[in-house]
């Protein structure tokens, strides 16, 4: 019998190109959800935006390959039914004699599409939603490096102020610069001193945007053994991260190629990245540097949302994601984020959502392999593609759910979960996941049976449980409560109630 065709899901889709200096990229993202979820992502770099200092045109061969590519991100917007679907060009088409021309051929190979060419406000204004959308409570100075240009924008409680264009692209830099480094840092350090508001944000965060410093902090990442390889949320001191811009600015063109792996393409620009950051680590006296894959193209896809939505939490957004595609029961989540309440006296407001989104989270394996449910649960958390988790939020939800799946403790895969949590977090997570393991066991995953249980801890830690409601002190029960016990360093007992 031949199997039927499943229809796709009825998920919104919208696609959106980047056509950038140096890469042009489509991104196609599904749904409408607090967190963007990119179902397809494919780059080109044709490096339109090279030669541009010295011709004021762009570069012939660029255009070229990128009228083809054009043609191919359209069709593949077609084929999968994005719409809306908008092509967003950046510092080269604008600052280019050609862009005009450039812009016009591409509306009549591609007619019906949309071709927005953005001021350098403008790119600012989605790079900043971009970043606010993984990093809603950003604060400090976003910086966003392309090709042709960097935008340089003053976030302040989650919210966009002040912002400039500078011509401190790695392309643009490097041939003003006429390919010399030192030029270069002078060039960066006069340009960013005409922006005076940069001064004014020492001791908070600077937000790397961009490829090129993405490729620094996979380079980073690799370097000092870093126990997960996302980008996004990565944080390192300002100290940290100027001593590794100057090694990547002084290092040897063969030394870098080494250093760079997977972006060997950006090895030319590496050095004049390296030296923006550095300048502006200098200039703004910033405390850390927090990478984020998020920019303009995510920028943009936060404009497609309602306000309601663009206003939750990313954090819990993820978590209720998670309950809706993978929970077997909706009203379970909210059943235990009050039954595991009395566990977690004075809690923090941060250990607060983390715990909320556990119990969110907390049926994400139940469809999985009994055998490897604990391990699939992690990675799913631990390296989930979204935005809405920062490291320490994966680390410490993979480790509860691990848990909550009856992980050894001391299992390897947990390992890198460890290595980016504190003592203090790390048995905050093991209490909770204990605390989830012991509801599952006596709820069976329904809300009505957790209804019939309650947990009071003071010299000792209850478990009261109501006459014929089907729940009762069974081996499982008694064990797990137990363990869940000792961990609290109290004794354990079990009540009737009626």
């Amino acid at each position: 019998m031949t199997p039927q065709v499943i229809s796709r899901t009825t998920a919104p889709r919208a696609a959106v190109v980047d056509l950038g200096s140096n890469s042009v990229r489509l991104v196609v993202f599904e749904g409408l959800g607090r967190n963007p979820v990119a179902i397809f992502n494919e780059k080109a770099v044709l490096r339109l935006g090279r030669g541009l200092e010295a011709t004021g045109r762009l570069n012939e061969e660029g255009l070229r390959q990128a009228l083809l590519v054009m043609q191919r991100y359209a069709a593949i917007a077609r084929a999968m039914a994005a719409a809306p679907f908008e092509v967003l060009a950046t510092a080269a088409v604008r600052d280019a004699a050609n862009g005009p021309d450039f812009v016009a051929e591409l509306g009549r190979r591609m007619p019906g599409v949309p071709i927005r060419t953005l001021s350098g406000e403008q790119e600012a204004d989605f790079a900043a939603a971009g970043t606010l959308c993984g990093i809603p409570g950003a604060d400090g100075v976003l910086a966003d490096i392309g090709g042709g240009s960097l935008e340089v924008v003053r976030l302040a409680q989650g919210r966009r102020y002040q912002a400039q264009s500078l011509k401190l692209g790695v392309i643009r830099l490097a041939e003003r610069a006429k390919g010399d480094v030192e030029r270069a840092r002078q060039l960066a350090e006069a340009d960013l001193a005409a922006v005076p508001w940069l001064a004014e944000t020492a001791g908070q965060d600077l937000y790397a945007v961009g490829g090129a410093w993405r490729a620094l902090a996979r380079m980073h990442i690799a370097r000092i053994g870093y126990p997960l390889s996302i980008v996004h949320h990565y944080t390192v001191s300002a100290e940290e991260a100027r001593q590794f811009a100057t090694t990547v600015a002084e290092a040897p063109r063969r030394v870098l190629e080494r250093m760079a792996e997977g972006s060997r393409k950006r090895v030319d620009d590496l050095p004049f990245a390296a030296v923006v950051l550095r300048r502006l680590l200098r200039i703004t006296g910033a405390k850390r540097v927090v990478f984020s894959a998020n920019g303009l193209r995510e920028g943009w896809y936060m404009g497609l949302l309602p306000p309601e939505v663009r206003q939750q939490d990313p954090l819990l957004a993820a978590g209720t994601d998670y309950a809706r595609r993978l929970g077997r029961e909706p009203g379970l989540p909210p059943a235990l984020i009050e039954w595991t309440d009395p566990l977690f006296p004075g809690e923090t407001p941060l250990f607060r959502r983390l715990r909320e989104a556990a119990c969110w989270m907390s049926d994400i394996g139940s469809r999985d392999h009994p055998e490897y449910r604990a391990e699939q649960s992690f990675l799913r958390i631990f390296r989930q593609p979204g935005v809405g988790l920062d490291h320490h939020a994966r680390a410490f939800l993979g480790l509860a759910l691990a848990l909550r799946y009856e992980a050894e403790p001391e299992a390897g895969f947990l390992g890198p979960a460890r290595q980016l949590l504190t003592v203090a977090d790390q048995r905050q997570a093991e209490i909770l996941g204990h605390a989830l393991r012991l509801a599952y066991t006596l709820s069976a995953g329904t809300m009505s049976l957790l209804r019939a249980s309650h947990l009071d801890i003071g010299e000792k830690l209850t478990l009261r449980l109501s006459e014929g409601s089907g729940v009762f002190e069974g081996e499982s029960v008694t064990r797990r409560l137990q363990r869940l016990a000792a961990m609290l360093s109290l004794p354990a007992l079990t009540e009737a109630a009626e």
